[in-house]
């Protein structure tokens, strides 16, 4: 069985739709701005809206029975939140927090659901999108009893560079930054470890030219080099 290795991440959801159905969804919503740290919307809070952010990252994270948070994503430019409790009628089940600055469309959900009964084939779209995050947990479980430490860092850098790459090209020497501002205490809650965990496997990657790190920055220097690692089972 092989590391978590999810499919290359696809176009934000917004990104997928034309120009008509863009416009129609603008127009039912309402633009708003959340800053670093803002919580987007709640666990356990009743379903009234969907999120589109335009621009700025957010962590999805679940509370445990114990009071600790645990990080179970990321969204970024593009991304749907919040679809699953307003189409299944029921209340949140995450809690989404601003990692940067956010700019956003919130739509009522009558509105919402209007516009997808208007535009049928967008339905498509939030159901991919849906069957997507699904799979991404199921690796992520799966990687947990089937890779070391390092590994699972190794291939959540390669996913998280993958992704920010779609908003931000990479650098001439082809290094990419990663978007979203993730702290390693941040990190090792997504990935299951402890920081001194995860400090440790950065040191590991920095030291064989993978990366490069920071104040909560990220470069991934050998996107190629650091997938080899994330597969290495020796």
């Amino acid at each position: 069985m092989t590391p978590y290795a999810p499919s290359s991440p696809r176009p934000g959801f917004w990104a997928a739709l034309d120009r008509v159905q863009q416009a129609a969804l603008r127009s039912a919503a309402r633009p708003r701005h959340f800053p670093v740290k803002a919580p987007l919307v709640y666990q356990g809070d009743e379903s009234d809206h969907v999120i589109i952010i335009e621009r700025g990252w957010a962590k999805v994270t679940s509370a445990t029975e114990d009071g600790h948070n645990v990080v179970l994503a990321v969204r970024g430019p593009g991304d749907l939140l919040a679809e699953s409790a307003v189409l299944g009628g029921r209340t949140r089940s995450a809690t989404v927090t601003a990692l940067s600055p956010v700019r956003a469309l919130v739509v009522p959900a009558a509105r919402f659901t209007g516009f997808l009964d208007a535009h049928p084939e967008v339905w498509m779209l939030v159901t991919g999108t849906f069957v997507q995050r699904l799979d991404d947990s199921d690796r992520r479980l799966k990687a947990h009893v089937t890779s070391r430490g390092t590994q699972r860092l190794a291939q959540l850098l390669a996913d998280l560079a993958e992704l920010s790459a779609q908003h931000t090209p990479p650098a001439q020497d082809g290094s990419i930054d990663i978007g979203p501002p993730l702290s390693q205490e941040e990190l090792g809650s997504w990935m299951d470890a402890s920081r001194e965990t995860v400090a440790r496997a950065l040191n590991g990657l920095r030291r064989d030219g993978l990366i490069r790190t920071g104040w909560r920055r990220i470069t991934v220097v050998d996107l190629p080099g650091l997938r080899a690692f994330a597969r290495d089972r020796d």
